[in-house]
């Protein structure tokens, strides 16, 4: 599993703890190969990603696997018309990049279980311009403004790191981490 965007560079599924027998959704599965891992590990997984493309390849390279779903959709809308619940959300340089926080952050914490890990990666604030010589429409929080914005939007015990860049690389990953807290319905 890679959260960085730098192949077999950074921690692995680690990250997201023990998820044998939990429900977990990927917001951007892309080719879905870090969601197979998932399920060979016990968790019960539905990939997410904008692209047609992508769900067809993802079924084609991983369909075989049990556990396993892959389904094409906008991550807001999917969110919006879904009823199922997770124990685990993930993103890595997908939608919670893309989708407006204030949009995106209450719809996955009413997916997601009390106690359920909000858990994603995205290049750290200001890195997209160096990475690419443009400013992208792309969501540059740094790791404060994205603890406030999740505490803000019923999340707890947030997390942020700034995970270093391969020897000869300039570019580093900001992962964040963050618990969903008991509803106050």
């Amino acid at each position: 599993m890679n959260w960085t965007q730098y192949p077999d560079h950074g921690p692995n599924e680690s990250v997201l703890g023990d998820v044998a027998g939990l429900r977990v959704l990927e917001l951007g599965s892309g080719a879905g190969g870090n969601l197979a891992h998932l399920a060979t590990l016990g968790a019960h997984c539905v990939g997410v990603d904008v692209a047609p493309s992508r769900e067809h390849t993802a079924r084609e390279r991983w369909g075989h696997l049990p556990g396993l779903e892959f389904r094409t959709a906008e991550a807001a809308d999917y969110l919006t018309h879904s009823s199922d619940r997770y124990d685990v959300v993930y993103s890595i340089f997908g939608a919670v990049w893309f989708v407006t926080p204030a949009v995106l952050l209450p719809l996955i914490r009413a997916r997601l279980n009390a106690g359920g890990l909000l858990a994603f990666s995205q290049l750290p604030p200001g890195a997209q311009q160096l990475a690419s010589g443009t400013v992208a429409m792309r969501h540059d929080h740094s790791p404060k403004e994205w603890a406030d914005l999740l505490r803000h939007h019923g999340f707890k015990d947030v997390q942020t790191d700034v995970i270093e860049p391969p020897a000869g690389r300039k570019v580093g990953t900001m992962l964040v981490r963050a618990v969903a807290q008991e509803r106050q319905d």
